[in-house]
């Protein structure tokens, strides 16, 4: 064996704490032998176990290991705090909010029903001024009972928040100044309001034929030059169209047509002459 070079098995122990002692003195100054082990897991390899392979970067792994457990304790405060998600909006805790906000809207609002039309009724009186069907109409569609509604409109009346007389007259007199309705016009709008008959007549006697006939004659002369270049025959049309959808009757809206457009063309006759005589003193 000693020819062969070979090392004896009784000398093996020798060889290992020789290899062990260069490789000690090969490490850098100001380490320890402690620290290495410690790194390289020669202290469990002491211990009796294997030692376990260093990994490349040594600092890597608790660095990840700290960043993991950061984010998980990120993950678990903000599940604690409301789940807020990845975007910022609120997760878990906003159905919380928004199931509050609607138990505390339905604990606010009224409970019986009669309080609940009165509620309704103020609310919708406050925008515009309405009549009593109106106000009908909207109680029955949120369900109020028929008599519990009957009695709140009784009321409503009874301290004249509710006037279907003084409705019908100002809705005739805003109608037929701003728009130009005839009083056929007026009464259907009435009608579909609720307002009864009788109401309905004293309300449209502020209107008479005369007033019809000067509305009328302003809504011709409003759109008279938008027709113009047209012929004769096609802007009567379309004028009387007009007044019909107003309600006008048709004999009344032919007369005005007519009377426009003559008026019309003999001014524009004078003008034509004017200008003729003009030419011929120059």
């Amino acid at each position: 064996m000693e020819e062969l070079g070979l090392v004896s098995a009784s000398e093996l122990p020798s060889g290992r704490r020789r290899r062990r002692s260069a490789l000690a003195a090969e490490q850098p100054p100001g380490r320890s032998s402690g620290e290495g082990a410690g790194h390289d897991g020669a202290g469990a390899a002491g211990h009796g176990g294997a030692a376990a392979p260093a990994p490349a970067c040594p600092d890597e792994r608790p660095v990840r290991r700290s960043g993991r457990t950061r984010r998980g304790a990120a993950r678990t405060g903000a599940d604690h705090e409301g789940g807020y998600g990845s975007d910022g909006a609120d997760g878990a805790g906003a159905p919380e909010r928004s199931g509050g906000a609607s138990r505390r809207g339905r604990a606010e609002e009224p409970a019986d029903p009669e309080s609940r039309a009165r509620d309704i009724c103020l609310r919708l009186l406050t925008g515009a001024a309405k009549t009593r069907k109106q106000l009908a109409d909207a109680l029955r569609k949120r369900e109020i009972p028929d008599e519990v509604a009957e009695e709140v409109l009784t009321r409503l009346e009874e301290v004249g928040l509710i006037d279907d007389a003084a409705f019908a007259r100002a809705w005739v007199e805003s109608r037929h100044s701003v728009r130009g309705l005839s009083r056929r016009a007026l009464a259907q709008e009435l009608r579909t309001k609720g307002v009864a008959g009788d109401l309905a007549e004293q309300a449209l006697a502020q209107v008479d034929p005369d007033d019809e006939t000067e509305a009328a004659r302003a809504l011709v002369e409003r759109r008279l030059r938008t027709t113009r270049g047209l012929e004769r025959q096609t802007r009567t049309r379309r004028l009387v169209g007009m007044l019909a959808r107003r309600g006008y009757s048709e004999g009344l809206a032919f007369r005005v047509v007519r009377e426009a457009l003559d008026e019309e063309e003999a001014g524009a006759g004078e003008q034509d002459g004017a200008y003729g005589d003009t030419a011929y003193e120059d």
